[in-house]
């Protein structure tokens, strides 16, 4: 059990302060779960999607990008244009306005078409590869019980993101003011621009 501990525990905490920094999946979740669309589905997907990479890195993909060079540029420049285009539409709300938070109003968007945004933002972000597959699959290496450091920084994803997408609803009185989501949009379209313009450069 130490072992198992000594490795679980900085698994848990690597990861956990890894997906805390702002960006865009995590303005995602905030964003629904403060209108309170599909947050199950929303937590889930990110935190299996993290799990899934997070296991990759431990179990040793994280050389892929060295196989294959042409990848690192493809996801990167797919990435920035999808983010692009994300930010975009948050530009656009935050412009218009008008928007308060109804709790009592029904979904404003899709599941399937939710699901697919968050999917991209997911895996079209290079930061998740860098993050999950490579540091974290790089960092494992270090400890002796692999498995249990790839089940702390698991586990630290599926805390976090249903901290964050049920959390999230403690702010409704907040957000039922138009002018915060106009402040939201814009910090979210800020966010966007500024990890596509990083990717680029």
């Amino acid at each position: 059990m130490p072992t198992f501990l000594s490795s679980f525990l900085p698994g848990f905490a690597l990861s956990f302060s890894l997906i805390l920094a702002i960006g865009a999946q995590n303005a995602f979740v905030l964003k629904h779960g403060l209108r309170r669309e599909h947050v199950l589905a929303i937590v889930l997907t990110c935190a299996i999607s993290d799990a899934i990479l997070i296991l990759a890195g431990v179990a040793g993909f994280g050389a892929l990008a060295k196989a294959l060079p042409w990848f690192e540029s493809a996801i990167r420049y797919g990435g920035a244009a999808f983010l692009f285009w994300y930010g975009l539409q948050n530009a656009r709300s935050a412009w218009r306005g008008g928007a308060a938070l109804d709790a009592s109003a029904g979904a404003r968007s899709s599941l399937k078409s939710t699901l697919a945004s968050l999917l991209a933002i997911t895996w079209l972000n290079p930061h998740v590869y860098l993050d999950t597959v490579v540091l974290i699959g790089s960092i494992s290496a270090q400890y002796e019980d692999r498995v249990a450091f790839g089940a702390g920084a698991t586990l630290a994803s599926f805390t976090f993101f249903t901290a964050l997408g049920f959390g999230a609803r403690l702010l409704g009185p907040i957000f039922a003011i138009p002018a915060a989501w106009r402040i939201l949009d814009a910090i979210i379209a800020a966010t966007m621009w500024g990890i596509a313009f990083s990717l680029v450069i």
